[in-house]
């Protein structure tokens, strides 16, 4: 009988190899290993291209923002250097002036119309004069000295907007709200077109544009740059990603009032402004001191009453004529609405039924004394409403 094997022989008898046991490798790959092939990418595209990638497209773009990411990360910079075979890992350069953040605008964010090439025809024909170097308008960073003004003014604009004293709408129509003096937010920037030369005329544009004016202008960025791009550049990019700042209302009334009672032949006569007072018997109205109705109309007050009280507007009741005054160049509408926001605070709010029982809230009547609706439209007659405001508590008119 054979010696039993102990397991030490069998271990060793094992001439097949079948007990031999291999460590198995790991298909985890470890961070710096994941790093450098991210990496080993962004090389082979170098090297393929002779370039670095730009933002021309999602797949470029991607390599871009990795490459950029990395040239941040001092730590991963460390672990790379023996596979930046094409330095492009170099030392980020320092922000240090607005011209360092143009020249770094890869997704050419704050590029202008004129220099964005994906919008630009191939295999048209353009004009001579379009084809001019003065026809490309890029923007231009300001110096701190010359941009400190402007500074102010868009300052100032962002808290107005923040109070709601003016707010944005969006941008259309550039032949009537494209103007000198404006403010617009374009693609998220705010802008102040500060200069329009409307000196020469598109005589090569279709038809239909022929004679339509054209001109450099003079715009202010809030990121401290300017353009002087093409006057219908700029109405095309505010009607494709543009607003309009409203005017505040100082601005506004004195638009509406520049023209105002100056009488030419050319001039048409726009109506009366008239003061009225209330001859109802209702205790709640006739008990209020200084009740009167200030309004517009377009034809002589005395036809305009005659039917007064069948009319809410007019309380339901007959009403006295305290005073008129003749007009012209005056926009109804517009007046009405100063009037209303200049004596907000003491328009009276009063709900009064009509012959068929309909309830309507009239909103001309103000609880203000008679010398006071006297020298307010006077003001309004001269345009120099804008620079007072009315202060209900002392009944008295403040200068601004």
């Amino acid at each position: 009988m054979s010696k039993k094997k102990t397991l030490e022989d069998i271990f060793n008898d094992d001439e097949f190899g079948i007990l031999d046991s291999k460590p198995k490798n790991s298909n985890v790959k470890s961070e710096d290993e994941r790093l450098i092939e991210s990496f080993q990418e962004i090389n082979a595209f170098f090297e393929k291209n002779t370039r670095e990638p730009e933002a021309t497209n999602i797949s470029e773009f991607k390599l871009l923002s990795r490459l950029k990411a990395l040239r941040n990360d001092t730590n991963k910079i460390e672990v790379l250097k023996p596979y930046d075979t094409h330095n492009l890992l170099n030392t980020k350069e320092e922000v240090k002036s607005v011209a360092d953040i143009l020249n770094d605008d890869d997704l050419g964010i704050l590029d202008t119309e004129e220099t964005l090439s994906i919008f630009k025809l191939k295999n048209v024909p353009s004009s001579p004069e379009r084809g001019e170097t003065d026809f490309v308008a890029q923007r231009t960073a300001m110096k701190d000295k010359e941009f400190l003004p402007y500074e102010a003014m868009f300052k100032e604009i962002h808290r107005k907007l923040r109070e709601r004293k003016i707010s944005l709408k969006r941008f259309r129509n550039p032949e009537k709200n494209l103007k000198k003096g404006n403010y617009y937010v374009l693609d998220g920037v705010l802008l102040f077109l500060e200069e329009i030369d409307l000196s020469r005329t598109l005589e090569d544009e279709p038809v239909s544009d022929k004679n339509r004016k054209d001109g450099r202008t003079r715009i202010i960025f809030e990121n401290g740059t300017m353009s002087n791009m093409l006057y219908r550049s700029l109405g095309k990019q505010l009607l494709e990603n543009g607003h309009l700042v409203t005017k505040t209302e100082s601005e506004t009334a004195k638009e509406l009032f520049d023209n105002v009672n100056s009488v030419n032949e050319e001039d048409l006569e726009s109506g009366w402004i008239y003061i009225l007072k209330s001859k109802s018997t209702n205790e709640k109205i006739a008990s209020i001191e200084n009740l009167y109705k200030i309004g517009f109309s377009t034809v002589p007050v005395q036809e305009r009453i005659k039917n007064a009280s069948k009319e809410p507007t007019y309380l339901m009741a007959d009403v006295t004529i305290v005073g008129g005054y003749k007009c012209y160049n005056m926009n109804t509408q517009k007046f009405e609405h100063l009037i209303h926001r200049f004596f907000a605070e003491v328009c009276l709010n009063i709900d009064i039924n009509d012959d068929k029982g309909r309830r309507i809230t009239p909103r001309e009547w103000f609880v203000v004394p008679l010398p006071i609706i006297e020298k307010v439209i006077q003001l309004i007659l001269t345009g120099k409403i804008v620079d007072y405001k009315y202060d209900n508590v002392s009944e008295t008119l403040i200068y601004k």
